[in-house]
């Protein structure tokens, strides 16, 4: 029997719009912050991944490139990275990139640095991307940290886009930090809810 469609089935748009609408105007980047504040919002109030599991757009695409359209070999991914110590240091190594990236926007916002309009791929080639920055009303960082958060936004879906051809359609979600943190926030939140009832 065929299942009826959810609305949260379709949320593969939003993250295709995302990265489209980013490469038109750079300051679409800011609703990327909704990818990283719902999943981590969920996993505090409900204790569980239901965003990984329904609301992820990103999983959701993967899924249908992969999946669909064929585009994955489907393997499973190695066992290395399946593990806990890649998955922590993946997570560690992330937020490292994303806190240097918070840096560099705070430069900017203190005026001791240039707004610099290129996407940085894969925390190592520079591109430029000028064609997305039309000014903005608001102080030079607001740009800078949109030009950041795509760089991080496009570079976690281009890995996401490898290991989905080399492997699962979906193998990016075994080791994505969001969904590596909200996992250690639902067993800290689990654990705690169980030691409180058995008191």
């Amino acid at each position: 029997m065929k299942q009826t469609k959810k609305w949260y089935d379709y949320l593969w748009i939003f993250s295709l719009t995302y990265l489209i609408l980013g490469f038109f105007n750079i300051l679409f980047a800011w609703l990327g912050l909704l990818c990283f504040f719902i999943p981590l919002i969920i996993s505090v109030v409900k204790g569980n991944k239901a965003y990984c599991n329904k609301y992820c757009g990103r999983g959701q695409l993967f899924s249908l490139i992969g999946g669909k359209f064929g585009l994955s070999r489907k393997k499973d991914i190695p066992k290395w990275m399946r593990s806990k110590y890649f998955r922590y240091g993946f997570l560690i190594f992330f937020f490292a990139m994303f806190f240097l990236m918070l840096w560099n926007t705070y430069l900017v916002f203190a005026g001791t640095s240039d707004l610099k309009m290129a996407v940085t791929l894969l925390w190592t080639f520079k591109v430029p991307w000028h064609q997305a920055y039309h000014g903005t009303l608001f102080s030079y960082g607001v740009a800078q940290f949109a030009f950041g958060f795509y760089s991080v936004m496009l570079t976690s879906t281009i890995l996401g886009l490898l290991t989905m051809l080399l492997f699962k359609p979906r193998s990016w979600c075994v080791y994505c930090p969001m969904g590596t943190m909200t996992q250690l926030i639902c067993k800290a939140k689990n654990g705690a809810a169980a030691r409180k009832t058995e008191k």
